[in-house]
């Protein structure tokens, strides 16, 4: 599981350095959007030493879109021992899998890595991207999970981002249905751009869960700790998830397929699943070193 996704500039050494230093559950160095252009040879390299840094968080490279002809090279150049994977901006169709699946297996082979060892995370972040999102998320294995972008989405629609959410509704749903539908990961949802308001942030991210992601990405190392307290179990959801999987099991065992416990609340197979999956998580997190 992936509750938070720092980003952070890949031609900042001290940047970068300081990302890995946060409790985010991965990091992505970007080539792409905070990058210039003349720097962007540059940040490769800067990038390949980052990597070899101590670290407790999953290591992600964003490159460069198909559209600008850099992809390859920027592959080419972090593949290592070091990169859990590549995050790729601005898909709209699955033939865009299909080209960078085919040419991160022949960097894997070059580079004497494990065939399918390198994970591929895509943004969805335009109109072209929400529409076909059904093909593009069975356009490959590697394909772990999606993540939205709402600052490129609105642009493309030529709508502004209104801080409630609304206008976002329809695009954020289609990617979280699409995603199980897929049965990829849960999907990553948009940055909060506003970058010191942790109670709005807070806010958006209450918002994401209540829709279906698990976990939000972020531009600021202060907003991690919000991220990750939003989508971490709550003691109380997690006492509540117990008594569900316990009563449902004894039930069960007595040919019963619903239950009422706690003064009323009604358990049947969804509810009980629903509290396997929140038990799941804890157990999961709880086996990585440095989280809860």
């Amino acid at each position: 599981m992936l509750r938070s996704v720092l980003f952070t500039p890949g031609n900042s050494e001290r940047m970068m350095e300081k990302a890995l230093r946060v409790p985010a559950d991965a990091v992505v160095f970007d080539l792409e959007d905070a990058v210039a252009l003349s720097e962007k040879e540059a940040a490769r390299g800067k990038i390949r030493q980052a990597l070899t840094l101590p670290r407790r968080a999953k290591a992600y490279v964003r490159v460069n879109a198909l559209s600008t002809q850099m992809t390859a090279d920027d592959i080419e150049a972090v593949a290592c021992g070091g990169l859990d994977g590549v995050v790729l901006p601005k898909v709209e169709k699955a033939a865009d899998l299909h080209i960078v699946d085919w040419f991160m297996g022949v960097v894997e082979r070059r580079k004497g890595l494990c065939p399918g060892s390198l994970d591929l995370v895509v943004i969805i972040e335009n109109a072209k991207g929400v529409w076909n999102l059904e093909e593009i998320l069975r356009a490959s294995e590697r394909l772990s999970r999606v993540s939205f972008g709402s600052v490129d989405y609105t642009t493309d629609l030529g709508i502004r981002w209104s801080g409630t959410g609304q206008e976002l509704y329809y695009a954020r749903m289609m990617v979280v249905c699409a995603s199980r539908a897929a049965g990829k990961e849960p999907p990553l949802d948009t940055v909060y751009p506003v970058v010191h308001d942790l109670e709005g942030l807070r806010k958006e991210a209450e918002l994401a869960k209540a829709l279906g992601f698990k976990g939000k990405t972020a531009i600021h190392p202060e907003q991690i700790p919000v991220i990750n307290e939003v989508f971490t179990p709550t003691q109380e959801e997690i006492e509540f998830a117990k008594k569900v999987v316990e009563a449902f099991k004894v039930a069960e065992g007595k040919g019963l397929a619903s239950i009422v416990i706690d003064g009323g609340k009604f358990v049947d197979y969804p509810v009980y699943l629903n509290a396997k999956r929140v038990l799941e998580m804890v157990e999961e997190e709880r086996a990585t070193p440095g989280k809860l």
